[in-house]
């Protein structure tokens, strides 16, 4: 169980008199809800963010209140549909891969949130929109599952603590992923500015965001917050499967992608820390180290047999 990720596949074959239809019902309505005003809020930001800082200063900035309002209520949508989802099961509303997707895509918009009320980040709102729609938008068409009860094996508070704490490094991952492909975009830019030469149609970006020290520490430092977290999150797995299957370690296609994340970051954090590096090299880093988490949620989940084959998909 050492990567939680799409952990919970629901016990197929007998119906479980414990699940709440009309709840259940009430959940996919909230989820849609929210991918609605998401809808709404991506084309707010986008319009907010076609704005140039010197021309249309005020009314981006406004604009952007208005996105930031609506990305609020979206969230708030979003975590009844999640509560609703746990409720209707009497557990942890992250079973199976359309729970953990709509969860994880909660807690990256509760990042984002929180993070907002300590500074202006709503050049930032853009790129996590788009990742929390596309998110949901799988959710719901490729990854939807009936809410269900758990296999047995599964009903453990290792559930909520090691899956838990796999969401939340998502979504981590995934804003901190964000920040760093921006943080390559500003500095492919600032590098033909020096240059004198003409920055492209990426200069439209790059006007639109800080320069790319400041979103290379940004990146910095959502990586060395999360890193820990996945730490925790590969060795809480690795304990909830020595009580699941009498061992602690069994190279299962999921535990062996979760540890090679873990390297990808580690390697990140190690080059920053140890070796200095910076900027471009380090944001390559960070992006690789992400592809192999991506791969791990859909290709691992969905395409690889083990004894983590709990996507909750027919």
């Amino acid at each position: 169980m050492s990567e939680g990720i799409g952990c919970g596949r629901i016990h197929r074959g007998a119906t479980m008199t414990s699940i709440n239809r009309t709840l259940a019902e009430y959940s996919n309505t909230f989820v849609y809800m929210s991918m609605f005003v998401l809808a709404l809020t991506l084309f707010v930001f986008a319009y907010a963010f076609s704005q140039s800082r010197d021309k249309n200063a005020e009314t981006s900035r406004r604009v952007g209140n208005i996105a930031m309002s609506l990305t609020w209520l979206s969230t708030l949508l979003l975590l009844v549909g999640v509560v609703l989802r746990g409720l209707s099961a009497g557990r942890a509303p992250w079973g199976n891969m359309y729970e953990y997707s709509i969860t994880g895509t909660l807690l990256a918009l509760v990042v984002f949130l929180i993070y907002s009320l300590k500074r202006d980040i709503r050049w930032l709102g853009l790129f996590v929109i788009i990742p929390a729609l596309l998110s949901l938008g799988l959710a719901i068409t490729v990854l939807y599952s009936e809410s269900a009860q758990l296999i047995p094996a599964l009903k453990s508070y290792w559930l909520i603590i090691h899956v838990f704490a796999a969401i939340v490094s998502g979504g981590l991952f995934t804003l901190g992923a964000s920040v760093s492909g921006l943080q390559i975009v500003a500095s492919h830019v600032e590098k033909r500015i020096a240059e004198g030469e003409n920055p492209g149609r990426l200069g439209f970006i790059a006007k639109r965001i800080p320069d790319s020290n400041t979103l290379d520490l940004f990146a910095y430092r959502i990586h060395a917050f999360v890193f820990p977290l996945w730490t925790f999150t590969v060795v809480a797995g690795a304990i909830w499967a020595r009580s699941a299957w009498g061992r602690y370690w069994g190279w299962d296609p999921k535990e062996t992608w979760a540890f090679i994340t873990w390297v990808g970051y580690a390697a990140y954090m190690h080059a920053r820390i140890t070796i200095g590096w910076k900027g471009n090299k380090a944001a390559t880093i960070a992006l690789i180290a992400f592809a192999t988490f991506i791969f791990n949620y859909f290709l691992v989940n969905i395409f690889f047999s083990g004894l983590h084959s709990y996507a909750g998909l027919d």
